[in-house]
């Protein structure tokens, strides 16, 4: 895997202050959060949360034994490990999501929120999930739909070039796609994925309803229409609870080299070192960095 697509990277952003904290999104975040308690098992051994950022949704994780928190950019993970604190039970891991750095099958969950509208070549970015996947495990998807009411709307009265109803993705702006609903579901199925259930988010998307509603009656809203998910999906924002079909074997170590997809890697002090083709990563401060321009 030598050439990969380009990466989304927030190195060195205030993201989680500047968009969630100080940006009214109390509702967004809410309503997330009753997606992810509808679709996460009571528990798990080992979780893999792509897309960590600073750690907003790990602490709804809880039911599962060990939580690895994958972003590509370190600062996001160095505020995750002021947010969270250097909990045991958490690993924190920069990189790629195109040359994940761990064997396969290992996994008994997954989430990817807020991250697939990133990807520039999203089937790759699910193959390699599916991978790490051990057989019946669960995979919480988060796209953001490009077939939503304010698309189509603004679709049909000629404010928008691009058709909400075409299967192919939107760049509306750089690295950040919006997707047709189908190609999810077809992706999902290609690479390995049965998708279980599906959930509509963010209905009420709008600073009118932010200020006229309070904010406990419009999460309650939203999570009533929510169930219409497996209907329809015109919402901003959508959830698919997957199970991984592949039959594989126990997962052997934990994990690979993302240039030679070795497993023999050696830990030493502050580097981890691959036996077969001799590459360094560090893990520096409790992050491992996996990165391709991490590699030496």
């Amino acid at each position: 895997m030598t050439n990969t697509p380009p990466v989304c990277n927030y190195e060195g952003s205030d993201y989680q202050t500047s968009f969630w904290d100080q940006a009214n999104r109390a509702y967004e975040d809410a309503a997330e959060a009753v997606a992810l308690r509808r679709m996460l098992p009571a528990s798990g051994e080992l979780m893999l949360e792509l897309g960590a950022g600073a750690g907003r949704n790990t602490h709804r994780y809880a039911g599962y034994k060990k939580i690895v928190l994958v972003d590509y950019s370190r600062t996001q993970l160095e505020q995750a490990q002021k947010r969270l604190g250097r909990d045991a039970r958490l690993v924190f891991v920069a990189a790629d999501v195109y040359r994940l750095p761990f064997v396969d099958g290992l996994f008994d969950g997954a989430t990817m929120i807020r991250t697939l509208h990133h990807m520039a070549d999203a089937p790759l970015a699910l193959q390699q999930v599916e991978r790490v996947m051990q057989t019946d495990g669960t995979f919480i998807l988060e796209y953001a739909s490009k077939q939503n009411l304010k698309a189509i709307a603004r679709w049909l009265l000629g404010k928008q070039q691009w058709n909400p109803f075409t299967p192919e993705p939107v760049e509306f702006a750089a690295l950040n796609f919006d997707f047709h609903p189908k190609a999810i579901r077809d992706w999902l199925g290609e690479v390995g994925f049965r998708i279980e259930r599906t959930l509509t988010v963010s209905h009420l998307r709008m600073d009118l309803f932010k200020k006229l509603i309070p904010l406990k009656l419009l999460v309650a809203m939203d999570s009533l229409f929510s169930l219409t998910g497996n209907l329809w999906q015109l919402t901003p924002s959508v959830f698919v609870k997957n199970t991984a079909t592949k039959q594989k074997p126990v997962a052997a170590g934990f994990f690979r080299c993302p240039a030679c997809e070795s497993a023999k890697l050696t830990e030493a002090g502050e580097v981890v070192i691959c036996d077969d083709c001799h590459k360094t990563y560090s893990r520096v401060d409790g992050i491992y960095d996996f990165r391709v321009d991490g590699i030496k």
